[in-house]
Parts: structure tokens; C-alpha cells; sequence
């Protein structure tokens, strides 16, 4: 059930924002090679990636096709290059993300690894979800706990509460860096 209720996009953003996985069932996903490095243009790849799950949205509901609330799950290495705190940019980009959330259009998550700037994703990121630090490099595990969560949520109806394993916890692959 969840490899027909799930769909998966992704943009990069190094030298520039680019979409190199249009919107595609994961059953017909490859993984592209991905590498970090470069510039970060983060304002411009979560503003690209509001737009797309809008622009996916809209291809739902005019095909009568019910969906869950996206995810935008940002993994970043750095700090944004794009944009600084209290500029037009950043104020463009906390309100879709934080507006985003409140009216439920999208779940956006933040995901610092290696040297990001976990105070810069602390305060891009919603009031009732701190962003997290992959730890000590457990990519397989935090894959594993991404496919475990959507999978559980595609076995739920639409408009269920839905309770994920804590990335936190003693088995996690995450911490909170405060």
C-alpha cells in the first residue's frame, strides 16, 4: 500500500537549486549519487520545494486523487548562502515555512549533518519542531526511520493521528543540539 501512496521529489542545492527527481512513485525512484559541497542556496531550494508540493497538490486535486500533508525534509551541511537573518529572503522563507505549517500544507523538517549551523535551522524551522543533527553519520538509520514513518502513515486513513518513533531516542539517529 505505501509504495502506491507515496511520491518523492528531489532538489539539490549546491551551486544552484536544481529538481534532479521530479515528483515519482518510490516504487520507480533511483537515488541519485549526491554530493555536499559548494554554495547553499537553502532560501531558493525551500521556496522551490513549497512550490512544487504545491504545484503536486494541485495535479491531486484535479485528478481526485486524496493525498497526505507533505514533508519537506531539508538535509543540509552548511548555512544558507542565499540569505541572512532578518533579510527580505529569510523573512520569505520563515513565513512559507512557519505558514506552511500552521495551515497544514506541509510537515517541514530540518536535518543538520557534518558542520551545519544548527542555530541558523532553529530558527528557520516551526515552533513545534526542533530541527535535529544526524549523529555520528547513521544515514542507514535515519533512511530506515524516514521509510518506516511514511509507510505507517500511507497504512493510515487521512486525518489519523499518527505516532512516529522518536528520532531522539536511546536507538535514534538523531539529537537535538541546543
Amino acid at each position: 500500500l505505501a509504495a502506491k501512496r507515496i511520491d518523492l521529489a528531489i532538489i539539490t542545492f549546491g551551486r544552484s537549486v536544481e529538481i534532479v527527481q521530479p515528483f515519482t512513485g518510490i516504487t520507480r525512484f533511483e537515488p541519485p549519487e549526491l554530493e555536499a559541497g559548494g554554495y547553499t542556496p537553502m532560501g531558493a531550494a525551500i521556496l522551490e520545494a513549497a512550490h512544487l508540493i504545491e504545484q503536486r497538490k494541485a495535479e491531486y486535486r484535479e485528478t481526485g486523487v486524496d493525498y497526505y500533508r507533505p514533508w519537506i525534509f531539508l538535509i543540509t551541511d552548511g548555512q544558507p548562502t542565499d540569505m541572512t537573518r532578518g533579510d527580505a529572503r529569510w523573512q520569505e522563507v520563515t513565513r512559507v515555512i512557519h505558514t506552511g505549517e500552521a495551515e497544514r500544507k506541509f510537515l517541514f523538517w530540518a536535518l543538520g549533518v557534518d558542520q551545519a549551523n544548527m542555530a541558523i535551522l532553529r530558527d528557520l524551522s516551526p515552533p513545534n519542531r526542533t530541527p535535529l543533527q544526524l549523529k555520528e553519520a547513521r544515514w542507514s538509520e535515519m533512511f530506515l526511520w524516514l521509510s518506516r514513518s511514511l509507510a505507517k502513515i500511507s497504512d493510515s486513513r487521512i486525518g489519523d493521528q499518527i505516532n512516529l518513533e522518536n528520532p531522539t531516542g536511546p536507538d535514534g539517529w538523531g539529537v537535538i543540539s541546543l
